[in-house]
Protein backbone atom coordinates (compact mmCIF):
# COMPACT_ATOMS: atom_id res chain seq x y z
CA UNK A 1 0.00 0.00 0.00
CA UNK A 2 0.97 3.08 -1.01
CA UNK A 3 0.57 6.89 0.52
CA UNK A 4 -1.50 7.87 -1.97
CA UNK A 5 -3.94 4.87 -1.70
CA UNK A 6 -6.73 5.97 0.67
CA UNK A 7 -6.90 3.20 3.82
CA UNK A 8 -9.41 0.64 3.94
CA UNK A 9 -11.14 0.60 7.94
CA UNK A 10 -9.63 -2.55 10.10
CA UNK A 11 -11.68 -5.24 10.37
CA UNK A 12 -14.17 -6.24 13.18
CA UNK A 13 -12.64 -6.90 16.01
CA UNK A 14 -9.61 -4.20 15.64
CA UNK A 15 -11.59 -1.12 16.13
CA UNK A 16 -13.53 -1.52 13.20
CA UNK A 17 -16.77 0.28 12.41
CA UNK A 18 -18.85 -0.38 9.09
CA UNK A 19 -17.83 1.53 5.90
CA UNK A 20 -20.70 3.47 6.12
CA UNK A 21 -21.89 4.62 9.07
CA UNK A 22 -25.71 5.65 8.93
CA UNK A 23 -24.48 9.06 11.30
CA UNK A 24 -21.60 10.70 12.70
CA UNK A 25 -20.73 9.47 16.48
CA UNK A 26 -18.02 11.08 17.99
CA UNK A 27 -18.79 9.44 21.45
CA UNK A 28 -16.19 6.48 21.16
CA UNK A 29 -13.85 8.40 19.98
CA UNK A 30 -14.26 11.03 22.16
CA UNK A 31 -13.90 8.08 25.10
CA UNK A 32 -10.78 6.61 23.65
CA UNK A 33 -9.41 10.11 23.63
CA UNK A 34 -10.49 10.29 27.60
CA UNK A 35 -8.92 7.14 28.05
CA UNK A 36 -5.50 7.80 26.94
CA UNK A 37 -5.39 11.00 28.61
CA UNK A 38 -5.92 9.35 31.99
CA UNK A 39 -3.81 6.42 31.18
CA UNK A 40 -1.18 9.30 30.16
CA UNK A 41 -1.26 10.90 33.47
CA UNK A 42 -0.62 7.86 35.42
CA UNK A 43 2.44 6.93 33.22
CA UNK A 44 3.95 9.97 33.42
CA UNK A 45 3.45 9.79 37.35
CA UNK A 46 5.03 6.61 37.62
CA UNK A 47 7.64 7.66 35.67
CA UNK A 48 8.28 10.25 37.88
CA UNK A 49 7.54 8.25 41.11
CA UNK A 50 9.11 5.08 40.59
CA UNK A 51 12.75 6.22 40.19
CA UNK A 52 12.39 9.43 42.35
CA UNK A 53 11.24 5.65 45.13
CA UNK A 54 14.12 4.02 44.23
CA UNK A 55 16.69 6.56 44.46
CA UNK A 56 14.75 7.59 47.73
CA UNK A 57 14.96 4.06 49.34
CA UNK A 58 18.20 2.86 47.99
CA UNK A 59 20.66 6.16 47.02
CA UNK A 60 21.76 4.34 43.86
CA UNK A 61 21.27 5.58 40.47
CA UNK A 62 22.72 2.07 39.10
CA UNK A 63 19.54 0.43 41.12
CA UNK A 64 17.29 3.46 39.43
CA UNK A 65 18.40 2.19 35.71
CA UNK A 66 17.76 -1.05 36.58
CA UNK A 67 14.38 -0.90 37.58
CA UNK A 68 13.74 1.28 34.79
CA UNK A 69 15.91 -1.49 32.22
CA UNK A 70 14.04 -3.83 33.63
CA UNK A 71 10.15 -2.30 32.86
CA UNK A 72 11.38 -1.08 29.10
CA UNK A 73 12.27 -4.87 28.71
CA UNK A 74 8.59 -6.13 29.66
CA UNK A 75 7.69 -2.70 27.11
CA UNK A 76 9.37 -4.57 24.06
CA UNK A 77 8.23 -7.56 24.67
CA UNK A 78 4.82 -6.72 24.56
CA UNK A 79 5.43 -4.79 21.94
CA UNK A 80 5.93 -7.93 19.89
CA UNK A 81 3.80 -10.44 21.06
CA UNK A 82 0.90 -8.19 21.96
CA UNK A 83 0.01 -6.57 18.54
CA UNK A 84 -1.39 -9.90 17.31
CA UNK A 85 -3.62 -10.13 20.59
CA UNK A 86 -5.78 -7.00 19.63
CA UNK A 87 -6.68 -9.09 16.28
CA UNK A 88 -7.56 -12.03 18.08
CA UNK A 89 -9.40 -10.66 21.03
CA UNK A 90 -10.34 -7.17 19.97
CA UNK A 91 -9.23 -3.70 20.93
CA UNK A 92 -11.63 -2.96 23.12
CA UNK A 93 -11.11 -6.16 25.85
CA UNK A 94 -7.20 -5.70 25.42
CA UNK A 95 -6.86 -2.25 26.21
CA UNK A 96 -8.95 -2.54 29.22
CA UNK A 97 -7.20 -5.89 30.21
CA UNK A 98 -3.49 -3.90 29.79
CA UNK A 99 -4.35 -0.95 32.45
CA UNK A 100 -6.20 -3.13 34.90
CA UNK A 101 -2.92 -5.62 35.01
CA UNK A 102 -0.87 -2.25 35.21
CA UNK A 103 -3.32 -0.76 37.48
CA UNK A 104 -2.47 -3.68 40.17
CA UNK A 105 1.37 -4.00 39.25
CA UNK A 106 1.62 -0.36 40.38
CA UNK A 107 -0.83 -0.42 43.29
CA UNK A 108 1.21 -3.58 44.95
CA UNK A 109 4.61 -1.34 45.13
CA UNK A 110 3.37 0.76 47.96
CA UNK A 111 1.33 -1.59 49.52
CA UNK A 112 4.65 -4.11 49.56
CA UNK A 113 6.47 -1.43 50.61
CA UNK A 114 4.31 -0.92 53.54
CA UNK A 115 4.73 -4.45 54.68
CA UNK A 116 8.03 -5.71 54.29
CA UNK A 117 10.14 -2.70 52.82
CA UNK A 118 9.84 -3.87 49.18
CA UNK A 119 13.34 -5.48 48.63
CA UNK A 120 14.84 -4.83 45.16
CA UNK A 121 13.81 -7.93 43.84
CA UNK A 122 10.01 -7.61 44.04
CA UNK A 123 10.69 -3.77 42.66
CA UNK A 124 12.12 -5.39 39.57
CA UNK A 125 9.46 -7.94 39.18
CA UNK A 126 6.51 -5.53 39.15
CA UNK A 127 8.50 -3.20 37.23
CA UNK A 128 8.49 -6.35 34.32
CA UNK A 129 5.25 -6.42 35.11
CA UNK A 130 4.35 -3.11 34.35
CA UNK A 131 6.12 -3.11 31.42
CA UNK A 132 4.73 -6.48 30.24
CA UNK A 133 0.82 -4.60 30.52
CA UNK A 134 1.63 -0.90 28.96
CA UNK A 135 2.28 -2.10 25.27
CA UNK A 136 -0.78 -4.05 24.49
CA UNK A 137 -3.51 -1.34 25.53
CA UNK A 138 -1.46 1.28 23.47
CA UNK A 139 -1.94 -0.63 20.44
CA UNK A 140 -5.16 -1.45 21.07
CA UNK A 141 -6.40 2.11 21.11
CA UNK A 142 -3.81 3.20 18.53
CA UNK A 143 -5.39 0.41 16.34
CA UNK A 144 -8.91 1.72 17.07
CA UNK A 145 -8.11 5.41 15.61
CA UNK A 146 -8.74 5.12 11.96
CA UNK A 147 -12.39 3.34 12.59
CA UNK A 148 -13.23 6.16 15.34
CA UNK A 149 -12.43 8.60 12.68
CA UNK A 150 -14.29 7.86 10.22
CA UNK A 151 -17.56 7.12 12.36
CA UNK A 152 -16.83 10.96 13.95
CA UNK A 153 -16.78 12.40 10.07
CA UNK A 154 -13.23 13.87 10.69
CA UNK A 155 -9.87 13.84 9.57
CA UNK A 156 -7.02 11.70 10.13
CA UNK A 157 -4.47 14.80 11.10
CA UNK A 158 -7.12 15.88 13.73
CA UNK A 159 -7.70 12.79 14.91
CA UNK A 160 -4.18 11.62 15.30
CA UNK A 161 -3.55 15.21 16.92
CA UNK A 162 -6.72 14.72 18.77
CA UNK A 163 -4.91 11.42 19.97
CA UNK A 164 -1.46 12.51 20.61
CA UNK A 165 -3.14 16.04 22.52
CA UNK A 166 -5.39 14.20 24.87
CA UNK A 167 -2.17 12.46 25.87
CA UNK A 168 0.33 14.98 26.11
CA UNK A 169 -2.45 17.38 27.98
CA UNK A 170 -2.64 15.56 30.84
CA UNK A 171 1.22 14.30 31.27
CA UNK A 172 1.36 18.33 31.51
CA UNK A 173 -0.85 18.06 34.53
CA UNK A 174 0.76 14.83 35.79
CA UNK A 175 4.51 16.21 36.13
CA UNK A 176 3.74 18.82 38.08
CA UNK A 177 0.98 17.27 40.02
CA UNK A 178 3.47 14.36 40.81
CA UNK A 179 6.30 16.90 41.87
CA UNK A 180 4.43 18.10 43.89
CA UNK A 181 2.86 15.29 45.49
CA UNK A 182 6.24 13.90 45.97
CA UNK A 183 7.28 16.67 47.82
CA UNK A 184 4.72 16.76 49.76
CA UNK A 185 3.36 12.74 50.76
CA UNK A 186 6.04 10.95 48.82
CA UNK A 187 6.22 8.53 46.42
CA UNK A 188 4.36 5.71 47.95
CA UNK A 189 1.30 7.88 48.25
CA UNK A 190 1.78 9.11 44.10
CA UNK A 191 1.48 5.15 43.04
CA UNK A 192 -1.64 4.62 44.65
CA UNK A 193 -2.94 7.59 43.01
CA UNK A 194 -1.43 6.09 39.57
CA UNK A 195 -3.37 2.73 39.76
CA UNK A 196 -6.25 5.11 40.29
CA UNK A 197 -5.46 6.54 37.28
CA UNK A 198 -5.38 2.89 35.46
CA UNK A 199 -8.51 1.81 36.56
CA UNK A 200 -10.07 5.24 35.47
CA UNK A 201 -9.35 4.72 32.05
CA UNK A 202 -10.45 0.96 31.94
CA UNK A 203 -13.35 2.05 33.19
CA UNK A 204 -14.12 4.79 30.43
CA UNK A 205 -13.34 2.51 27.57
CA UNK A 206 -15.75 0.05 29.07
CA UNK A 207 -18.42 2.45 29.27
CA UNK A 208 -17.96 4.41 26.59
CA UNK A 209 -16.55 2.56 23.28
CA UNK A 210 -19.88 0.67 23.18
CA UNK A 211 -19.90 -1.60 19.89
CA UNK A 212 -16.55 -1.76 19.22
CA UNK A 213 -16.34 -5.91 19.71
CA UNK A 214 -19.39 -6.77 19.17
CA UNK A 215 -18.40 -9.44 16.20
CA UNK A 216 -16.27 -12.11 16.73
CA UNK A 217 -12.76 -11.29 16.57
CA UNK A 218 -11.33 -13.09 13.84
CA UNK A 219 -9.45 -16.53 15.07
CA UNK A 220 -6.72 -16.13 13.06
CA UNK A 221 -3.15 -18.12 13.83
CA UNK A 222 -1.06 -15.91 16.74
CA UNK A 223 2.38 -16.90 15.21
CA UNK A 224 1.25 -16.77 11.37
CA UNK A 225 0.08 -13.04 12.40
CA UNK A 226 3.34 -11.98 14.01
CA UNK A 227 5.34 -13.50 11.16
CA UNK A 228 3.36 -11.59 8.31
CA UNK A 229 3.83 -8.42 10.52
CA UNK A 230 7.50 -8.45 11.07
CA UNK A 231 7.78 -9.35 6.93
CA UNK A 232 5.87 -6.09 6.18
CA UNK A 233 8.53 -4.47 8.23
CA UNK A 234 11.54 -5.87 6.98
CA UNK A 235 9.82 -4.57 3.19
CA UNK A 236 8.48 -1.16 3.92
CA UNK A 237 12.12 0.69 3.93
CA UNK A 238 11.04 4.11 5.09
CA UNK A 239 8.96 2.63 8.17
CA UNK A 240 11.98 0.61 8.87
CA UNK A 241 13.88 3.76 9.14
CA UNK A 242 11.47 5.57 11.29
CA UNK A 243 11.57 2.49 13.54
CA UNK A 244 15.49 2.33 13.78
CA UNK A 245 15.90 5.88 14.63
CA UNK A 246 13.05 6.13 16.66
CA UNK A 247 15.71 3.22 18.83
CA UNK A 248 17.85 5.50 19.22
CA UNK A 249 16.23 8.39 19.92
CA UNK A 250 13.83 6.69 22.47
CA UNK A 251 16.73 4.79 24.07
CA UNK A 252 18.37 8.53 24.65
CA UNK A 253 15.09 9.40 26.04
CA UNK A 254 14.79 6.54 28.44
CA UNK A 255 17.94 7.41 30.36
CA UNK A 256 17.12 10.96 30.19
CA UNK A 257 13.98 10.42 31.64
CA UNK A 258 14.11 7.98 34.14
CA UNK A 259 17.40 8.19 35.47
CA UNK A 260 19.52 12.28 34.11
CA UNK A 261 16.60 14.51 34.26
CA UNK A 262 15.92 13.00 38.41
CA UNK A 263 19.58 12.31 39.31
CA UNK A 264 19.93 16.53 37.74
CA UNK A 265 16.86 17.77 39.89
CA UNK A 266 18.01 16.04 42.87
CA UNK A 267 21.79 17.20 42.73
CA UNK A 268 21.77 20.28 41.22
CA UNK A 269 18.07 21.90 41.08
CA UNK A 270 17.51 20.15 44.73
CA UNK A 271 13.81 20.27 43.95
CA UNK A 272 11.41 17.60 43.00
CA UNK A 273 9.16 20.40 42.13
CA UNK A 274 11.28 21.59 39.87
CA UNK A 275 11.38 18.37 37.92
CA UNK A 276 7.80 18.55 37.66
CA UNK A 277 8.18 22.28 36.34
CA UNK A 278 9.97 20.83 33.41
CA UNK A 279 7.76 18.28 32.77
CA UNK A 280 4.77 19.99 32.94
CA UNK A 281 6.61 23.00 30.47
CA UNK A 282 7.25 20.44 27.86
CA UNK A 283 4.10 18.72 28.25
CA UNK A 284 1.85 21.99 27.91
CA UNK A 285 3.86 23.04 24.77
CA UNK A 286 3.85 20.10 23.35
CA UNK A 287 0.08 19.68 23.63
CA UNK A 288 0.14 23.17 21.73
CA UNK A 289 2.29 22.20 19.45
CA UNK A 290 0.29 18.52 18.68
CA UNK A 291 -3.23 21.36 18.31
CA UNK A 292 -1.48 23.62 15.54
CA UNK A 293 -0.44 19.93 13.96
CA UNK A 294 -3.72 19.38 13.94
CA UNK A 295 -5.03 22.48 12.43
CA UNK A 296 -2.19 23.13 9.62
CA UNK A 297 -1.21 19.50 9.48
CA UNK A 298 -3.31 18.63 6.07
CA UNK A 299 -1.79 21.73 4.39
CA UNK A 300 1.67 20.66 5.23
CA UNK A 301 3.93 18.88 2.40
CA UNK A 302 7.58 18.79 3.89
CA UNK A 303 6.94 16.41 6.52
CA UNK A 304 10.58 14.73 6.01
CA UNK A 305 11.86 18.38 7.17
CA UNK A 306 9.03 19.24 9.71
CA UNK A 307 10.17 15.83 11.16
CA UNK A 308 14.05 16.51 11.36
CA UNK A 309 13.62 20.18 12.47
CA UNK A 310 11.60 19.06 14.94
CA UNK A 311 13.46 16.07 16.27
CA UNK A 312 16.47 18.52 16.66
CA UNK A 313 14.70 20.84 19.06
CA UNK A 314 13.58 17.63 21.02
CA UNK A 315 16.24 16.21 20.89
CA UNK A 316 20.31 17.68 21.27
CA UNK A 317 19.01 21.17 21.60
CA UNK A 318 16.76 20.20 25.00
CA UNK A 319 19.62 17.40 26.55
CA UNK A 320 23.05 19.93 26.00
CA UNK A 321 20.84 22.83 27.67
CA UNK A 322 21.47 20.49 31.04
CA UNK A 323 25.48 20.39 30.75
CA UNK A 324 25.63 24.67 31.49
CA UNK A 325 23.64 24.95 34.02
CA UNK A 326 22.03 28.19 33.03
CA UNK A 327 18.59 27.76 35.82
CA UNK A 328 16.05 27.11 36.41
CA UNK A 329 14.10 29.70 33.98
CA UNK A 330 16.21 29.24 30.77
CA UNK A 331 15.89 25.29 31.45
CA UNK A 332 12.29 26.04 31.04
CA UNK A 333 12.31 28.30 28.04
CA UNK A 334 14.60 25.41 25.89
CA UNK A 335 12.32 23.21 27.35
CA UNK A 336 8.71 24.88 25.99
CA UNK A 337 10.80 25.27 22.72
CA UNK A 338 11.72 21.30 22.31
CA UNK A 339 8.09 20.61 23.65
CA UNK A 340 6.07 22.65 20.76
CA UNK A 341 8.42 21.45 18.37
CA UNK A 342 7.51 17.65 19.83
CA UNK A 343 3.92 18.24 18.97
CA UNK A 344 3.65 17.56 15.50
CA UNK A 345 6.25 13.99 15.70
CA UNK A 346 3.82 11.56 16.90
CA UNK A 347 0.87 12.74 14.79
CA UNK A 348 2.87 13.42 11.48
CA UNK A 349 4.30 9.32 12.15
CA UNK A 350 0.60 8.28 12.80
CA UNK A 351 -0.62 9.74 9.24
CA UNK A 352 2.35 8.38 7.65
CA UNK A 353 1.80 4.92 9.37
CA UNK A 354 -2.01 4.45 8.30
CA UNK A 355 -1.26 5.56 5.06
CA UNK A 356 1.02 3.20 4.36
CA UNK A 357 0.78 -0.23 6.77
CA UNK A 358 -2.40 -2.72 5.40
CA UNK A 359 -5.41 -3.12 7.49
CA UNK A 360 -5.80 -6.74 8.20
CA UNK A 361 -2.12 -6.64 9.78
CA UNK A 362 -2.08 -2.88 11.00
CA UNK A 363 -2.17 -3.73 15.00
CA UNK A 364 0.78 -6.48 14.45
CA UNK A 365 2.92 -3.65 12.51
CA UNK A 366 2.16 -0.97 15.22
CA UNK A 367 3.42 -3.45 17.83
CA UNK A 368 6.13 -4.22 15.57
CA UNK A 369 7.07 -0.93 15.08
CA UNK A 370 6.76 0.15 19.56
CA UNK A 371 9.27 -2.97 19.55
CA UNK A 372 12.02 -1.70 17.36
CA UNK A 373 11.54 1.61 18.17
CA UNK A 374 11.59 0.79 22.13
CA UNK A 375 14.54 -1.82 22.09
CA UNK A 376 16.98 0.03 22.92
CA UNK A 377 14.84 1.67 25.90
CA UNK A 378 16.25 -0.92 28.54
CA UNK A 379 20.04 -0.41 27.69
CA UNK A 380 19.79 3.06 27.77
CA UNK A 381 18.00 3.52 30.61
CA UNK A 382 20.83 0.97 32.63
CA UNK A 383 23.91 2.93 30.57
CA UNK A 384 22.20 6.37 31.90
CA UNK A 385 22.46 5.03 35.16
CA UNK A 386 26.03 3.87 35.12
CA UNK A 387 27.33 6.73 33.48
CA UNK A 388 26.27 9.36 35.39
CA UNK A 389 27.85 7.56 38.83
CA UNK A 390 31.05 7.22 36.65
CA UNK A 391 31.06 10.60 34.59
CA UNK A 392 28.76 12.45 36.48
CA UNK A 393 25.35 14.14 34.94
CA UNK A 394 26.88 16.82 33.10
CA UNK A 395 28.94 14.86 30.96
CA UNK A 396 26.33 12.04 30.45
CA UNK A 397 23.84 14.86 29.22
CA UNK A 398 26.38 16.07 26.43
CA UNK A 399 27.29 12.50 25.18
CA UNK A 400 23.63 11.79 25.08
CA UNK A 401 22.96 15.43 22.92
CA UNK A 402 25.65 14.35 20.31
CA UNK A 403 24.48 11.00 19.67
CA UNK A 404 21.03 12.41 19.33
CA UNK A 405 22.33 15.06 17.00
CA UNK A 406 23.86 12.28 14.77
CA UNK A 407 20.31 9.81 14.64
CA UNK A 408 18.40 13.21 13.71
CA UNK A 409 20.17 14.26 11.21
CA UNK A 410 19.62 10.86 9.00
CA UNK A 411 16.70 11.98 7.66
CA UNK A 412 18.48 14.46 5.66
CA UNK A 413 20.97 12.30 4.51
CA UNK A 414 19.55 8.66 3.44
CA UNK A 415 16.89 8.82 0.50
CA UNK A 416 14.51 6.50 1.70
CA UNK A 417 13.01 9.34 3.85
CA UNK A 418 12.16 11.60 1.24
CA UNK A 419 8.74 8.52 1.15
CA UNK A 420 7.75 10.94 4.24
CA UNK A 421 6.77 13.73 1.74
CA UNK A 422 4.41 11.55 -0.65
CA UNK A 423 1.21 11.53 -0.76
Amino acid sequence: MTLAEPAPLPRAGVGSFPARAPERARGPLASVLVANAVSGCGTTMTLMAIPWFVLQTTGSATQTGLVAAIEAVGLVLSSVLGGPLVGRFGAKRVSMASDLVAAVAVGLIPLLHAANGLPIWQLVVLAMVLGLSRAPGDTARYSMLPGLTELAGTTMERAASGYDGAGRATRMLGGPLAGSLIALTGPPQVLVLDAVTFLFSAMVIAVGVRGLDTERPERRHYFAELREGLAYLRSDRLIAAIAGMIAVTNALDSATITVLMPSYARDVLHSSVALGMIIGVFGACALTGTLVYGWLGHRIHQRRLLFTTAFILVGPVRLLIYTVDPGLPAILLVVAVAGFAAGSINPLLAVVEYGRIPVHIRSTVIGAIGACALVGMPLGALLGGLAVETWEVHLTFAAGGLIYLCATLCPLVFPIWRQMDAR
